[in-house]
């Protein structure tokens, strides 16, 4: 592997985990989902570093250029990635559907509530006794 790819590449995994080191201390991206950033950056900077790993890794997945493998590679942990999110998008969906029903059933109990106490509070105002003179 060419030494500019390699620096290239180093350069662009720590520039990776800053971003994510940022984002989580701005509290704007949620631990649990750093996680697999910084585990795909962390492959990501290992093979950059390693020549050996990334060579070893490319003839594996049938690569004859190493720094395309590296390429590939990357492309797997953002489709990883990619479905993670969309099992969670998916999720909270579900969720919200949920819960926009039970707060439909919630609001219709309370709107029968408020039509009966209206038709009892008449009642309940004759009922009390009124100043004397």
């Amino acid at each position: 592997m060419d030494n500019r790819i390699q620096i290239v590449a180093i350069i662009a995994t720590a520039v990776g985990f800053a971003v994510v080191f940022e984002l989580v201390r701005r509290r704007r991206l949620l631990e649990r989902y750093a996680l697999l950033w910084l585990l795909s950056a962390a492959v990501m900077l290992g093979l950059s570093i390693w020549r050996g790993a990334l060579e070893e890794a490319a003839g594996l997945i049938g690569v004859a250029y190493p720094p395309s493998a590296l390429f590939v590679i990357a492309f797997g942990f953002v489709l990883l990635m990619l479905l993670h999110y969309s099992l969670v998008i998916s999720r909270i969906v579900d969720e919200n559907k949920r819960l926009a029903q039970r707060l439909g059933l919630l609001q219709q109990k309370v709107d029968a509530l408020v039509a009966e106490q209206r038709t009892e509070e008449p009642r309940e105002v004759e009922a009390l006794p009124g100043p004397r003179t």
